[in-house]
C-alpha cells in the first residue's frame, strides 16, 4: 500500500479520466488514486471500474447518487483516506489543468524537513500565481478575475497566500485529522479557501509551490456564476464565523 493517495472528483470526464489515472500511474512514485464520481451520465464510473482491472490495488473508485459538490466530494474522499493508513493525501483535478508530474512537487514540500532540502510543510499548494502569473489558455477576463479573486481573500482573511483558490494541494495526515470536517460549510470554489485559511489557523506550515496551470482542452468547466458567488461572499462569512471559533489543538 502506498503512504500517498491522490483524489480526483469527476462529473462526466470520459475524455480525459483514462488518460489522467495513467499519467499518475506512470510517475516514479506509488501513488494510489481515488475517483470520486457523482453519478457521472457519460459512463466515467464505467471507465474507472474497467481499469481497476488493470490497477486493482492502485485504483479505487467512490460512486455518489449525485451532483453533490466539490468540497463535500473532497470531504468524502478525505474521510476515506483517513480510514485507511495514508500519510499525504492530493486534491487534483481530472483535466490535466493539474499536470499529474506536479504530484511529485507537492510531495516533496511535505516531507520532512531535511530530506533533499524540502521544508516538511504541513499544505502544499500547486500556485498559479506565487511567480507572476502562470496560466495558460485561459482567456484575460478569466485570469484577472481568479487573481484578484486570491488578492481580495488575503485582504479579507489576512491569509499571506498568494492562490487562495487553488484546487491542487497535498496535505499531511495530521491536517485533515484535525480539521473538523462537519465545520466546513461551502462546497464549491469557496470550499478551497476554506481549506487553507482553516489550516493557518490551526497553526499549520502551508507553503506555495510554483506550477504551470494549463485550462482543459476536452471536458467541460464546471464554473459558474453560483460558485464564483458563493466564493465572493464566503469569505467574509468565514473571516467572521472565525472570531468565534476556537482553533486550539
Amino acid at each position: 500500500m502506498s503512504d500517498s493517495l491522490v483524489i480526483i472528483p469527476t462529473y462526466n470526464e470520459k475524455e480525459n479520466i483514462e488518460k489522467i489515472i495513467r499519467k499518475v500511474f506512470s510517475l516514479d512514485y506509488a501513488f494510489e488514486v481515488l475517483i470520486i464520481d457523482d453519478g457521472s451520465p457519460d459512463g466515467t464510473a464505467g471507465i474507472v471500474k474497467d481499469l481497476q482491472l488493470e490497477f486493482p490495488t492502485q485504483l479505487h473508485i467512490e460512486e455518489r447518487s449525485g451532483k453533490l459538490g466539490l468540497g463535500t466530494a473532497y470531504i468524502h474522499g478525505f474521510k476515506w483516506a483517513l480510514a485507511r493508513n495514508y500519510e499525504y493525501i492530493f486534491e487534483m483535478d481530472a483535466d490535466f489543468s493539474h499536470n499529474p508530474k506536479d504530484l511529485i512537487k507537492l510531495l516533496g514540500a511535505c516531507l520532512p524537513a531535511g530530506q533533499a532540502g524540502v521544508s516538511g510543510a504541513d499544505v502544499s499548494i500547486g500556485s498559479r500565481y506565487v511567480k507572476g502569473v502562470n496560466v495558460v489558455n485561459w482567456p484575460m477576463g478569466r485570469v484577472l478575475m481568479s487573481y484578484f479573486a486570491s488578492m481580495y481573500v488575503r485582504i479579507i482573511t489576512r491569509i499571506n497566500i498568494q492562490d487562495a483558490t487553488a484546487g491542487f494541494k497535498c496535505y499531511r495526515r495530521i491536517v485533515l485529522e484535525t480539521i473538523p470536517m462537519h465545520k466546513i460549510k461551502f462546497v464549491g470554489y469557496a470550499f478551497q479557501i476554506e481549506m487553507k485559511f482553516t489550516a493557518i489557523k490551526y497553526g499549520f506550515n502551508v507553503v506555495e509551490v510554483p506550477i504551470i496551470f494549463t485550462d482543459r482542452t476536452e471536458g467541460t468547466s464546471k464554473m459558474s456564476t453560483r460558485i464564483f458567488r458563493e466564493a465572493f461572499l464566503g469569505v467574509i462569512q468565514m473571516k467572521v464565523n472565525s472570531w468565534f471559533r476556537n482553533y486550539s489543538r
